[in-house]
């Protein structure tokens, strides 16, 4: 398949709330671009198909009747593999955790089945949500990654599987791959959405991966409206319909920490795409206050590394270390090193990263970013030097500072580099998840793709 960035599946709040087709009709669809493609892509663990079936009658059902659950009522969707589903396995990517199937439900996922979502796959993730990757190809060329750990949620939306697949972040794993398939992609709101069993990491989230900005909108809000966020937190608030578009009057780029390594083009591209916008703007050295935030996220990827492999080193001890890859246990070794101490400067320094980005909110109404350093990387497993590489999935840089900061974060498939995506993103105050999505499709509808 041939890529460009005004493409996108069928979504589904177009067709079914508007009674196009019925819910069964659409699943039936997706069954049919699941037999054509998954045997390439790879983006599945397990699915239900003949229970998917039964719901998606019973949604069908209830749309008629003009008694739906919720506007998703009837949505199939796919669950990466480290949360928790009642009738398919958990195995997390790892032999430590193969045939795991505890026949619980996360906090997310009975959520969406109250809101009538029909839960159809498990998807492929890296193990553990760490660096060793799944067998998952990128659907527009499958000698790329598709990126990770959400490796399979990302492939199933752009291969046209499913339109949303919820995925989960730490440093950039929801909006990476996103970008890397040309989805559309929220990281939301540190504990904006309940993370269930998932609670483990400080900054860890999970959020939806679609092929229009409207159905990833949907179904973070009606998570969130049923499940709330994580303890303590309010979770995601706003319209329970799509936020409209809404013009930013001013905007701040964020270079990240990789900006002096992207490959030319890409930055080429995304330099002429900020060119094309309609708003004002500005780059740190015009502005002391987002030079002072970039300096901040600088390090952004060896803090929360540190901070992840801190709070991660606790569990990995208590699986059988030969089960796990060798880029796990590679990371798990280079953890023992870190002492409370460093954990402890760790996340202070994250305090000042956002502190720094709170002090931007009187003078920027969002900021934008690459969502990856480029197009996804070649990636043959097969190849000789295959276990040399210790960033198989592409490098988080550009997630990494946004991930640190808990703010909302909403990528949008805006350009393509050499035939492959590579996705633009928002990034918002924290609460501000409706805000990002608003200004989002404010500059997808306004400024036009590119393709270089």
């Amino acid at each position: 398949m041939s890529y460009h960035p005004s493409w996108r599946g069928i979504t589904f709040h177009d067709v079914v709330p508007a009674g196009a087709v019925t819910a069964r009709a659409y699943l039936e669809h997706c069954l049919e671009r699941i037999a054509e493609r998954e045997p390439v892509v790879r983006a599945f663990t397990a699915m239900s198909v003949e229970d998917a079936r039964a719901a998606a009658d019973a949604s069908s059902a209830r749309w008629k009747a003009g008694a739906p659950l919720s506007p998703i009522d009837g949505m199939p969707i796919a669950i990466k593999d480290l949360i928790e589903t009642r009738d398919m396995p958990t195995q997390m990517g790892s032999a430590a955790y193969e045939g795991n199937f505890p026949k619980r439900e996360g906090a997310g996922v009975r959520a969406l089945r109250e809101a009538g979502a029909i839960i159809l796959a498990k998807t492929v993730t890296t193990e553990l949500g760490q660096s060793e990757p799944g067998p998952t190809t990128n659907p527009w060329n499958r000698a790329h990654t598709p990126g990770g750990s959400s490796s399979g949620s990302a492939a199933a939306v752009a291969a046209g599987f499913v339109p949303v697949a919820i995925g989960t972040q730490v440093g950039g794993s929801i909006i990476r791959p996103a970008a890397y398939c040309g989805n559309w992609a929220l990281k939301p709101t540190q504990g904006g959405i309940h993370r269930g069993e998932r609670q483990g990491t400080s900054q860890s989230t999970a959020g939806p991966h679609a092929n229009c900005a409207e159905d990833a909108w949907m179904v973070a809000r009606e998570i969130s409206r049923r499940a709330g966020g994580d303890p303590g937190h309010p979770g995601i608030q706003g319209p329970i319909a799509p936020p409209e578009p809404q013009r930013p009057m001013r905007i701040g780029v964020m270079r990240t920490e990789i900006w002096d390594r992207m490959p030319p083009k890409a930055r080429e591209a995304f330099e002429q795409l900020l060119r094309s916008f309609a708003p004002e703007v500005v780059w740190p050295d015009e502005h002391p206050l987002l030079k002072a935030l970039e300096r901040s996220v600088g390090n952004a990827n060896a803090v929360g590394g540190l901070i992840t492999s801190f709070e991660n080193r606790a569990g990995l001890l208590n699986l059988p270390r030969d089960k796990l890859g060798p880029r796990t246990v590679a990371r798990l070794d280079a953890s023992m090193a870190y002492t409370a101490q460093d954990y402890h400067a760790a996340l202070v320094e994250r305090q000042v990263m956002r502190a720094a980005q709170a002090a931007i909110a009187p003078v920027f109404d969002m900021l934008i970013a690459p969502s990856c350093p480029g197009p996804a990387p070649a990636w043959d497993p097969t190849a000789p030097d295959a276990a040399k590489n210790g960033r198989p999935t592409g490098d988080a840089s550009c997630n990494a500072g946004t991930s640190a900061l808990g703010a909302p974060a909403v990528t949008m498939p805006m350009l393509a580099v050499e035939g492959m995506p590579m996705g633009v993103q928002v990034v918002c105050q924290p609460g501000e998840d409706a805000r990002a999505i608003a200004y989002a499709r404010w500059l997808y509808k306004h400024t036009p793709v590119m393709s270089l």
